[in-house]
C-alpha cells in the first residue's frame, strides 16, 4: 500500500491553473508557502507580492502558475478535497459490511488530520486549518456558478456523491441522502471551528469529537 501511494498524484481540475504547480521546484514551493502563509496572516491579507517576498521570487512568477489568489485557493481547496478523498476510497475499499464503511468514510471526513508524509511540500494539519477557515471563501463569490460549470468544484461534489451513495447502501429508502453525506462534510468543517473558537455553542471538545456527533447524528436519521 505504501508504494501505490507513493506514485500517487493529487489530481486537480486544470483549468483552475495556468500551469501545473506539481511540475517544477517553484511550483511546489508556491504551494508550500502559500498554505504556510495564508495560515499566518489569512487570506484577505494573503497577496503574491508577500508570497513572493517569502519565496524570494518575482511576484510575476507567480502568475505563470495562477491568475489570481482565488484561483490559487480553488487550487488548494481542491487538492485538500481530493487527498481526503483517496482516503476515503482506500480506508473503505472491499469493507464488506455496508454500516462499518458508511462509517469508516465518517471518520475519513470529520476527523482530526494528520500530516501525511506521502506530500512532502503540503502540509496537511495546516491546509486543514485553512480549509476550516476560509473555505467559504472559495464559493461564496459572485462567479460560482459559472465556475461550477467550469468544474471547479467536480472533486467536492464527487466526495460529497460518494459519501451519499454510502450512505443508501445502509438504507436505500433513506430519501436525504445528499443533504446529509454534505451536512457531514461542511458541518464537520464547522464544528471544528466552533471547537476552536467559539467553545460555549458546541458540545465537540477535547472529549466529544466531531467525529462522534456525526456518527450519532447518521445513525439516527437513517435508523429504519
Amino acid at each position: 500500500m505504501i508504494n501505490l501511494l507513493s506514485n500517487l498524484k493529487i489530481q486537480v481540475p486544470d483549468k483552475i491553473y495556468i500551469k501545473d504547480p506539481e511540475s517544477s521546484d517553484l511550483g511546489k514551493r508556491i504551494i508550500q508557502h502559500s498554505i504556510l502563509l495564508i495560515e499566518e496572516i489569512g487570506f484577505d491579507s494573503f497577496t503574491f507580492k508577500k508570497l513572493g517576498a517569502k519565496i524570494g521570487s518575482n511576484e510575476s512568477s507567480i502568475y505563470r502558475y495562477f491568475e489570481s489568489k482565488h484561483k490559487l485557493l480553488l487550487y488548494l481547496t481542491s487538492w485538500y478535497w481530493a487527498w481526503i478523498e483517496y482516503q476515503l476510497v482506500f480506508a473503505t475499499f472491499n469493507m464488506p459490511d455496508k454500516k462499518e464503511q458508511l462509517f469508516k468514510a465518517i471518520d475519513v471526513v470529520t476527523k482530526t488530520i494528520e500530516e501525511d508524509v506521502e506530500f512532502s511540500h503540503i502540509n496537511e494539519v495546516v491546509l486543514n486549518k485553512i480549509i476550516i477557515n476560509e473555505y467559504s471563501k472559495s464559493y461564496l463569490t459572485k462567479e460560482v456558478d459559472s465556475e461550477n460549470k467550469e468544474g471547479y468544484f467536480v472533486v467536492y461534489k464527487r466526495l460529497i456523491k460518494r459519501l451519499s451513495d454510502m450512505i443508501s447502501n445502509v438504507n436505500k429508502d433513506y430519501k436525504y441522502a445528499l443533504s446529509l453525506a454534505s451536512t457531514i462534510v461542511e458541518g464537520a468543517l464547522h464544528q471544528h471551528f466552533l471547537k476552536e473558537h467559539f467553545s460555549s455553542i458546541t458540545d465537540c471538545n477535547k472529549d466529544i469529537t466531531p467525529t462522534e456527533y456525526f456518527k450519532e447524528l447518521t445513525t439516527k436519521a437513517i435508523s429504519k
